[in-house]
């Protein structure tokens, strides 16, 4: 990478469910503390994703106290096609400000052609400051979001004067097939964990790669290309061809 290809967003939402994987086994849900990485690189797929580039969540800053609420909610089960009674906890009042930046999915040497960096940086400055290409989710569909433009580290977070909160081990992420950083995580699903810490409301996040992983199964990638009818290629200069973007047309 050549260029400063952060981007910096606040997202917020009146509700969040970052929920733990441990507490779903009886159909109860009960959401993080704080936001997760898996969550929050879901958001930047919202704002903008190609399969060109990976995104890195950096940091996250708590920018409101952290509160819960439970509410009782009736999910259909499928096995039955008939209504259930779970309890879900979710956060409340959330307001979060991330720092990202992708890097090129090496993974995908046929899409080399579509690695300019500033036209990337740019659409997904541009994205933010939309709000996103799609709908913002805090967590679960539930929990609708919405994203604009900051610059990470203005204005008072409630977590300010609080030296470190230490959230012990939580989950990471996944690593899919088409994202693997190793020889292990080639042509598999992986899930990561790491241990949280929140120092003055600021949580500065792993690397996928310098965290703890477990392989779930064999996976293989998803292709793209014009052959698969999802990746085609235009002149939008007359002058070589180059992969479509929507917002260069």
């Amino acid at each position: 990478m050549i260029h400063d290809n952060f981007v910096e967003f606040k997202v917020t939402g009146e509700y969040a469910l970052f929920s733990d994987p441990v507490n779903r086994v009886g159909g109860e849900k009960f959401t993080y503390q704080v936001p997760t990485y898996e969550a929050l690189k879901g958001i930047m797929h919202s704002i903008y994703w190609k399969p060109t580039i990976i995104w890195i969540i950096d940091s996250v800053r708590v920018m409101n106290q952290i509160q819960t609420e439970s509410k009782g909610i009736r999910p259909i089960k499928y096995s039955s096609n008939k209504n259930d009674l779970s309890y879900y906890t979710y956060l409340k009042d959330c307001c979060y400000q991330v720092k990202a930046h992708f890097i090129w999915n090496e993974n995908r040497p046929e899409l080399a052609n579509d690695r300019n960096e500033n036209k990337h940086h740019m659409i997904a400055k541009r994205m933010i400051e939309r709000g996103g290409r799609r709908d913002i989710y805090l967590g679960t569909r539930e929990c609708q979001g919405y994203v604009e433009p900051c610059r990470f580290g203005e204005d008072r977070s409630a977590y300010d004067e609080t030296t470190e909160l230490d959230f012990g081990m939580m989950y990471h992420g996944i690593t899919y097939a088409d994202e693997a950083y190793s020889e292990e995580t080639k042509g598999k699903l992986s899930v990561r964990l790491w241990h949280a810490v929140m120092r003055n409301g600021i949580i500065n996040f792993d690397r996928p790669e310098d965290c703890l992983h477990r392989q779930i199964k064999e996976m293989d990638m998803k292709p793209f290309g014009e052959e698969y009818d999802n990746f085609v290629s235009v002149d939008v200069t007359g002058g070589e061809c180059g992969v479509l973007d929507e917002d260069a047309l």
